[in-house]
């Protein structure tokens, strides 16, 4: 196994290093979006009767529809309906963004009516405008709440978006495909590429729980064990 690791995965390094960063810039660009756009369907569905609808549907279309489906459909038929995504990453990163943004939005619209009703009530009795105590009371709170939630999501896009590679995305799985179906020796370098994803996702959840557990301190909430 060590030969087999040092012939196919050590020689390899460049290539699995350009597929991660192709990765790392598909997820973080998929999940602002989706934060984006999961957050403007939340307003829409709680405070804009008149379309309230129309986020719903949203919402359990990108939560109901395989990200599998969702790929094929961004990357083969919005071309043809919209004349965009121009280019096979933007149709993955739309793919990702669509679905976990509906995830996104159902996370929100759960921390926002979990927030006691007194708080919004107490900062209108002083004079505060509704976006400030949006901004000042809601946002901070449901943010810092929804956090472990929302980097779970991060989590999940990160590992959805080894299906990209299936419209053809050089990624990391899509660059790992490419040295198994050249060698035939897929227990190493699938083995590593899984270690990569492990590492990433562990890295990401830490760095992102340090950051949590210091605005909960700096606004006086208790950390997270």
């Amino acid at each position: 196994m060590i030969d087999n690791f040092n012939r196919f995965v050590i020689p390899n390094l460049d290539l699995l290093a350009h597929g991660l960063w192709v990765t790392v810039r598909i997820c973080a660009v998929a999940f602002a979006m989706a934060v984006a756009m999961g957050a403007a369907a939340c307003v829409i569905r709680l405070y804009v009767p008149g379309v309230r609808y129309l986020a719903i549907g949203y919402i359990e279309f990108s939560r109901a529809t395989p990200i599998i489906v969702q790929l094929l459909w961004v990357n083969y038929v919005w071309p043809e309906l919209f004349g965009f995504p121009q280019s096979v990453e933007w149709a993955g990163i739309i793919a990702l963004a669509i679905q976990s943004s509906g995830y996104l939005a159902e996370t929100f619209r759960s921390g926002i009516e979990g927030l006691p009703r007194g708080q919004i009530e107490a900062s209108m009795a002083v004079g505060m405008s509704r976006s400030r105590t949006f901004r000042r009371i809601v946002a901070p709170q449901v943010l810092l709440v929804m956090a472990p939630s929302i980097v779970n999501q991060l989590a999940v896009v990160v590992k959805a978006s080894t299906l990209v590679s299936v419209i053809a995305i050089p990624d990391l799985m899509y660059d790992a495909l490419k040295i198994v179906n050249q060698w035939f020796e897929p227990i190493e370098v699938l083995t590593s590429v899984a270690v990569i994803y492990i590492l990433t996702i562990f890295s990401l959840s830490a760095i992102a729980k340090r950051i949590a557990d210091y605005f909960r301190e700096k606004y006086g909430l208790a950390a997270y064990a």
